[in-house]
């Protein structure tokens, strides 16, 4: 597997970004396959299988904030820029989702995971906005 390189081409690999983002991607997918396992197996077989997510749900929800947070840097920021919509999309499902169920259900440990869908979301924004560092 190749390197992900940064987007100035200064050389500087990171090894670790593909990784990082398949797996927020993996974690993600089977969040919302466990999401919509509860009332599948609720309407075809009349009984629940699985109760709705919550733990579960927080652990998902922390993925892209690692991921952001571990990607802060200008090198792997702007290899990881590519990949924003993603992550944007990822971290407003797990808000949304959380932001429900903790309201209107009193799931008090989904509360984790919209302060993690707003940490996310904030970040992406503040990174985006810091002017590179340019060095001589």
């Amino acid at each position: 597997m190749t390197a992900t390189r940064d987007a100035k081409e200064t050389g500087h690999a990171v090894p670790w970004l593909p990784y990082g983002i398949a797996g927020v991607k993996i974690v993600f997918i089977l969040a919302v396959f466990r999401l919509m396992s509860t009332p599948f197996s609720e309407e075809m077989f009349g009984e629940q299988w699985l109760p709705m997510p919550t733990w579960d749900w927080a652990l998902a929800s922390a993925t892209p904030v690692l991921l952001i947070l571990l990607a802060r840097r200008p090198t792997a920021w702007s290899a990881l820029s590519g990949e924003l919509t993603i992550l944007r999309i990822a971290l407003t499902f797990y808000l949304v989702y959380g932001l429900a169920f903790a309201s209107l259900q009193g799931e008090a440990v989904l509360w984790v995971s919209v302060i993690a869908g707003l940490v996310g979301l904030v970040a992406i924004r503040l990174l985006n906005r810091k002017e590179p560092v340019h060095g001589s």
